[in-house]
């Protein structure tokens, strides 16, 4: 595989994020939701899966904490 391929192959499908046994990749989930819930769920299907595991969590859940936040002030769910 050329260089250029290869790169483009970590741009457009990157290992991390379509790595799930079910061969679903995260984006084909995520799109449907919003910004900070699609987030969170990335960054918790990619925790096992690319670098520091904890950190990825805890970007999860500052994700979660914002989207609570926004619908707290919005007057609810």
């Amino acid at each position: 595989m050329s260089d250029t391929r290869k790169e483009k192959s970590k741009v457009d499908h990157p290992r991390h994020y379509n790595a799930h046994p079910s061969g679903i990749e995260c984006i084909d989930v995520v799109e449907h939701m919003n910004f900070c819930i699609g987030n969170a769920i990335k960054y918790l299907w990619r925790a096992d899966l690319k670098g520091d595991a904890l950190e990825d969590l805890k970007k999860a859940c500052w994700y979660i904490e914002r989207e609570i936040e926004r619908r707290t002030k919005a007057g609810g769910a």
